[in-house]
């Protein structure tokens, strides 16, 4: 028998609690300069207790080819990225009118 998920009583092979989760955040994306002039991305507004920053991270940093880490709730990816985040955020799942780009 397989496992059942405690917060939607679905079994896990049909679990959509990460689905709703990804469809109800507020995700904002700006830039900011950190030591010697270098250009972060970061991604904040995502609930790391719904949804796997770690993978989420792991994901982004291979498509643009870059570093990165998830630290305090935010995904900080190396280099200026704003522009394309947003389009590959809505093909990951996520919901296209709840991310603001700054």
């Amino acid at each position: 028998m397989s496992e059942v998920c405690p917060k939607c009583g679905l079994p896990k092979e049909l679990c959509v609690c990460e689905t709703i989760a990804k469809e109800s955040q507020i995700i904002k994306v700006y830039v900011i300069n950190k030591k010697f002039g270098k250009k972060y991305t970061v991604i904040e507004g995502i609930d790391s207790r719904e949804i796997d920053l770690k993978d989420l991270t792991k994901k982004l940093k291979t498509r643009f080819a870059c570093g990165g880490t998830a630290k305090e709730g935010k995904v900080e990816l190396q280099g200026d990225h704003k522009q394309r985040v947003k389009e590959n955020l809505v093909q990951m799942g996520f919901s296209q009118e709840t991310i603001d780009v700054r």
